[in-house]
């Protein structure tokens, strides 16, 4: 699961914190194998046009397909660069969220007052998951599958008896 307690919150722990990111396929470390294998896979047919002048014809061709999907793939990681964290202990819940152009949003409110819903439907995704404490009620876990939110709900009920 793309998240994470620290520590698990027990039946007499005052003090946790959660942190919530998104689900990565394809590792920084992949990244590298993919690009060169897909180079690899795509100069194959190109091999048969060495010694040919269509060869600089489809040249800049392959490196504009190579630095498309480089660029795609980047800009992925760019826009998965989120980071929430729920902190909370014995007094205050705060939930903090890290956007991807490094704004960052927060929320605080009294723990005793913090209540987690789930949405099944009508929300703006199945399961939306929300906190509502004080005068506002915020998301969590958007990026989260469906059966995602619906554990982490049901963790979320526990912890915060």
């Amino acid at each position: 699961m793309p998240y994470e307690w620290s520590p698990k919150p027990a039946e007499d722990s005052s003090r946790w914190q959660l942190s919530l990111w998104p689900y990565r396929s394809l590792l920084r470390k992949d990244f590298v194998l993919f690009i060169g294998a897909t180079a690899a896979l795509v100069s194959l047919p190109l091999l048969t046009l060495l010694g040919q002048p269509v060869l600089w014809g489809l040249l800049p061709f392959f490196a504009l397909m190579l630095g498309g999907i480089w660029f795609a793939l980047h800009v992925s990681y760019k826009r998965g660069e989120v980071l929430e964290e729920l902190t909370v202990d014995q007094t205050h819940a705060a939930l903090t969220r890290h956007n991807p152009k490094g704004d960052v949003q927060e929320w605080r409110a009294n723990r005793y007052w913090v209540t987690v819903h789930l949405h099944p439907k009508g929300g703006p995704v199945e399961n939306y998951l929300t906190l509502r404490g004080g005068d506002r009620e915020v998301e969590l876990g958007a990026f989260l599958d469906a059966e995602e939110r619906v554990t982490l709900y049901n963790e979320l009920k526990g912890a915060f008896r």
